[in-house]
């Protein structure tokens, strides 16, 4: 008893342990204050933006650092990015043998455009002859699923090849003296009219067929009903679709290369490096059809993100 410290009412050694409790209870108190008060700004608009930030660059600079630090980086770096050869194939030079890739990529937008404006009236076309149910286009149905199955079914490029070589080949008169280009816009049309036209008839499916009885209750006829109350709601439906199919044909453009006469930027950038040995003109040509497609690609999610809010405010 003598030995052992008593506190001012209390037991002994009470003092001492509530001492040492009331420091572990502050030091925990600070800990978790930290841990919450770190929690919320990460949580907050500011936290966000900064914590997104340093993770993108530290992941680009994580790749950055393996492709420079690779063994056969000074290689690559020679073969496709080289800058004297990137400019000289986006100028070209058709004295040295090898064409612009600038001016090739013109020729990809122009098929492009004009294939985009063909291909949504044709598939317009193939999609309302699936939809009708008249006895008397019975025969046009079955030539449109069996077109939808056949371009769907087989690969463009040998679409491609189908028709730029074997039409020529046929000697038919106007058809097979038609230029490359031509065969090329008509592939790419045939091809994706195909997959475009399902798109339109999603979108006709997506319409409630009591809008569809509403019209009907109304007076108003099979095909007014189809062209005032059907069509306008499934357009507005299915453009997001459309827009991705449509960056998908912006991209396949390249593909039109394969006949030869047709000198649109991957044409033009394949000229080059079989001319110097340089691969740099496939990066050029990489590189514009991102400037192109990727602001279609954000187009796209803002229109997506535009119809996803305008489909909860009316169910709320």
């Amino acid at each position: 008893m003598t030995g052992t410290p008593i506190g001012p009412g209390g037991p002994p050694g009470i003092v001492g342990d509530t001492a040492g409790s009331a420091g572990v209870g502050a030091g925990g108190l600070d800990t978790d204050f930290s841990r919450s008060r770190r929690s919320r700004l990460l949580r907050s608009p500011r936290g966000a933006v900064v914590t997104s930030t340093v993770s993108t660059l530290a992941v680009l600079g994580a790749i950055v650092a393996a492709f420079l630090l690779a063994p056969g980086s000074r290689a690559v770096r020679a073969t496709y990015f080289n800058a004297h050869d990137m400019w000289r194939a986006f100028i070209g030079d058709p004295h040295e043998g090898f064409y612009s890739i600038g001016k090739g990529i013109v020729v990809n937008i122009e098929m492009f455009t004009i294939g985009e404006v063909v291909i949504l009236v044709l598939a317009l076309v193939i999609a309302l002859i699936r939809q009708s149910k008249s006895p008397v286009l019975f025969p046009l149905r079955m030539i449109a699923v069996a077109y939808v199955d056949f371009f769907r079914g087989v690969p463009l490029i040998l679409v491609i090849l189908a028709i730029g070589f074997g039409l020529p080949a046929l000697y038919l008169p106007f058809i097979s003296s038609q230029s490359a280009f031509v065969y090329g816009v008509l592939s790419l049309v045939l091809a994706y009219s195909a997959y475009v036209s399902e798109v339109y008839r999603a979108g006709l499916n997506s319409v409630p067929l009591s809008q569809v009885a509403s019209a009907r209750s109304l007076g108003l006829r099979p095909r007014t009903a189809m062209r005032y109350v059907v069509l306008p709601q499934a357009v507005r439906t299915i453009v997001p679709p459309l827009l991705n199919d449509f960056i998908s044909l912006q991209k396949d453009t390249a593909l039109v290369a394969v006949l030869g006469a047709v000198i649109e930027a991957n044409r033009a950038a394949e000229i080059y490096s079989s001319t110097v040995f340089n691969y740099s003109g496939y990066t050029v040509a990489a590189v514009l059809f991102l400037v192109i497609t990727i602001p279609l690609a954000r187009f796209t999610d803002h229109l997506i993100a535009r119809d996803r809010a305008r489909r909860l405010a009316g169910a709320a």
